[in-house]
C-alpha cells in the first residue's frame, strides 16, 4: 500500500468525506467562515436598528406633509400618508422669525467652526511640537480645564460683563475651543513623520509652512472628522440663545425655535387661517412642528454622508495614536 493509501486508510472518514469550506473572498484567514445562524442574527440586529433609526424619521416627515384631517384620524404622528400637502413648509419659509432663525444657525455655524477650527489646529501642532515653548505647561492646564470649570453662573456673569449679552459672538466663543477635540488633534499631529517635516526644514520651510504643506494635507480625516463635530455643535445649539438673547426672536437660531414651537407649544403666527393658491387651507400646529424638526436634520443629514468616509478612520488613527 503506497503511503498516500496508509493516510486515507487511518483518516477518519469524516474528514475524508467532507469538502473544504470555502472562504469568503477579502476574508482574512484567521476569520471562521460564517455560519448561517451568525447570518440571520447580524442580519436582523441590522434590520432592528434601521427601524429604530429610519421609523421615527418616516413619521417625522410624512407628518410634516401631512393634512389636520390626516393627523386627527392618526390621533398624533401619521404612519399611513394620505392627503400629502406641502401647506406647513410654505407656512414656515412664509414665517420670518423661521427664516431668519435659518440664517442666523447658518452664519453661526460657518463662523464658528471656522474659529473653532483655526484655535484648536493651532494649538494642537504648537502642543503636538515637544520642543515648543512651555507645551507641557499648557497641555496640563487644558487638561485639567476638562474635569473642572467655573459653573454656569460665573461664566454668564463674564460673558455679560464683557458686553456678550444679546450679542451672537456669546454664542459662539464661549465654547469656542474643545480640549478633547484639541487633544485628537495634537496626538494625530504628534505622529506626522518626521522625515516629512525634517525634508520641509531642509528646503527652508518654516513651521507655518509645515503645518499648511505638510501636516494638513497628511491629516485630513482627523480635521474633517473634528470640523464635523464642531459644526453640529454649533448648528445643535440653542441652551446659549436662553441664556443671553432670551428675548429678541430676530437673533433666535433655528433650534431655540423649534425649542419654543415643539417644547414650549408657541403658534406661528397665523396658523389658524392661510391660503394658497386661493385655497383656503388649515395648517396643522404639528405638521408646522414637524417641518421645522425636517429642516433643521436636513442640513446635517446632507453634510455627513461627504465626511462619513473619514469618520471612522479619523477617530480610530487618534484615539490609536493617542
Amino acid at each position: 500500500m503506497t503511503e498516500l493509501g496508509i493516510e486515507g486508510a487511518l483518516a477518519p472518514r469524516a474528514l475524508v468525506n467532507t469538502p473544504p469550506r470555502k472562504r469568503a473572498k477579502g476574508r482574512p484567514v484567521w476569520e471562521e467562515p460564517p455560519t448561517k445562524a451568525g447570518q440571520f442574527g447580524k442580519g436582523t440586529v441590522i434590520a432592528v436598528v434601521l427601524a429604530v433609526v429610519l421609523v421615527p424619521l418616516y413619521c417625522v416627515v410624512l407628518t410634516s406633509l401631512s393634512t389636520q384631517g390626516a393627523i386627527n384620524r392618526a390621533g398624533g404622528l401619521v404612519l399611513v400618508p394620505h392627503g400629502l400637502t406641502f401647506d406647513a413648509y410654505r407656512q414656515v419659509f412664509e414665517n420670518s422669525t423661521v427664516t431668519r432663525a435659518l440664517e442666523v444657525t447658518f452664519g453661526i455655524t460657518i463662523v464658528g467652526t471656522a474659529i473653532s477650527m483655526l484655535v484648536s489646529v493651532l494649538c494642537a501642532y504648537g502642543l503636538s511640537r515637544y520642543r515648543s515653548f512651555g507645551h507641557r505647561t499648557i497641555l496640563m492646564t487644558l487638561i485639567i480645564t476638562m474635569f473642572v470649570s467655573g459653573g454656569l453662573i460665573p461664566t454668564f456673569i463674564v460673558v455679560s460683563e464683557l458686553g456678550g449679552y444679546d450679542q451672537y459672538w456669546a454664542l459662539i466663543l464661549p465654547n469656542a475651543v474643545s480640549v478633547f477635540n484639541i487633544l485628537v488633534l495634537r496626538s494625530f499631529f504628534a505622529g506626522t513623520a518626521v522625515d516629512l517635516i525634517d525634508a520641509a526644514r531642509l528646503d527652508g520651510a518654516g513651521e507655518w509652512r509645515i503645518l499648511w504643506s505638510v501636516v494638513l494635507p497628511t491629516s485630513r480625516a482627523v480635521t474633517a472628522v473634528i470640523t464635523l463635530f464642531y459644526a453640529v455643535g454649533y448648528w445643535n445649539t440653542f441652551f446659549g440663545a436662553m441664556l443671553y438673547m432670551p428675548a429678541d426672536q430676530q437673533k433666535w437660531p433655528i433650534q431655540y425655535v423649534l425649542y419654543q414651537y415643539v417644547n414650549l407649544g408657541m403658534t406661528m403666527p397665523g396658523v389658524a387661517n392661510s391660503g394658497y393658491g386661493g385655497i383656503h387651507q388649515q395648517s396643522s400646529p404639528l405638521s408646522l412642528s414637524m417641518a421645522v424638526v425636517v429642516l433643521t436634520v436636513l442640513p446635517i443629514v446632507i453634510v455627513y454622508p461627504f465626511v462619513q468616509k473619514h469618520f471612522a478612520k479619523g477617530m480610530l488613527t487618534g484615539a490609536i495614536k493617542g
